[in-house]
């Protein structure tokens, strides 16, 4: 069976810095990468993080001189911001998604059309949120990261009976860790995960590079999510471990081309080969000189390109006949 298209969420995150320009440039890129979604992120600083909340290692590396409450207040997006991004989505057309962090981020969301309810890992654990969003029985993307197997599993319990249905889950393996060392990336993970939730699985991309999210692609993946910026030389918390417009429409482009690559698992001759058959394999051609009724045998025949005349598959069948005519080494057998 062939490979569905692996969707691809474009992380534009909170790369946007707060600036409605910044947010619609990191629209454009993503369109032209070809990325199926967009996705931001909703939240407000008071209702995510307490006034003396400390930073991870990498926000404090990234993002100098200032708290963690003042990094998340910087880089809000407000409600009239949210519906500039989302009209512009619909202009460029492409989707629109954004994580949500709360309860009262989600009811900013609810007032937008979107496929799907996004859960960033942080959240795994927020009940609140969690009921609220079974409530909606609308498709669900789990992010995984710094979770166990029995909190995944409370999670999907928590949102099964607040009314969501099963099949709408889908969880993405995830290591939350920027950039992420490529020794904690656990693709096999995700067979994991579908193994034991019986939901469809895909990848949540947290390194420098691609290659663990094509790799993902090829085991499988049916959502690929990336952060991307418009330039790793921004201040931020993430833009240092987000792909740059380049990297994401290879990225983009490899995903593409590895889906095609996967194909449908019948092994057939393709028609772009057929036309190699005759140069590649072979025939059976005089070794040296060969004189009319003389036996043919393993020192006077051998077997080279082009397949034009008898294969070589019928060579020993050939040592218990004659030749029928004078042959000269190099020639052609015909019989």
């Amino acid at each position: 069976m062939k490979k569905d298209k692996t969707i691809i969420i474009a992380e534009a995150g909170g790369n946007h810095n707060g600036s409605i320009s910044k947010a619609f440039k990191l629209v454009d890129i993503a369109k032209k990468a070809g990325a199926d979604y967009v996705k931001f992120q909703t939240f407000t600083a008071d209702t995510l993080v307490s006034k003396n909340a400390p930073k991870a290692k990498y926000q404090e590396k990234n993002v100098k001189k200032i708290s963690h409450h003042q990094m998340i207040k910087n880089l809000e997006m407000n409600k009239k911001m949210h519906n500039q991004i989302y009209e512009y989505c619909k202009k460029k057309k492409i989707k629109f998604l954004s994580s949500v962090f709360s309860v009262s981020s989600l009811n900013i969301l609810k007032k937008f059309k979107v496929d799907f309810i996004k859960i960033p890992s942080g959240e795994i654990t927020n009940l609140p949120l969690l009921i609220a969003i079974g409530y909606l029985n609308k498709k669900t993307i789990l992010s995984t990261g710094m979770s166990t197997v029995s909190e995944i599993r409370n999670a999907i319990k928590k949102l099964k009976k607040s009314g969501l249905n099963h099949k709408k889950i889908f969880l993405l393996q995830c290591n939350t860790e920027y950039p992420t060392p490529f020794k904690d990336v656990n693709l096999k993970a995700m067979n994991s995960l579908k193994k034991i939730f019986k939901v469809k699985v895909g990848y949540s991309d947290h390194t420098k590079g691609i290659e663990a999210s094509i790799a993902a692609v090829s085991m499988g993946a049916c959502i690929i999510e990336k952060h991307y910026t418009i330039s790793n030389k921004l201040s931020g918390p993430d833009h240092k471990a987000s792909l740059e417009p380049f990297d994401l429409e290879n990225l983009i482009k490899s995903i593409r081309n590895v889906e095609n690559a996967m194909g449908d698992g019948k092994k057939r001759v393709t028609k772009s080969e057929k036309k190699n058959i005759r140069i590649a394999r072979k025939s059976i051609y005089a070794f040296k000189k060969i004189n009319k009724g003389e036996p043919f045998n393993n020192k006077n025949l051998i077997t080279l390109r082009p397949a034009v005349g008898i294969s070589p598959m019928n060579i020993y069948a050939l040592f218990r006949k004659k030749a029928k005519k004078n042959y000269k080494a190099g020639d052609l057998i015909t019989s």
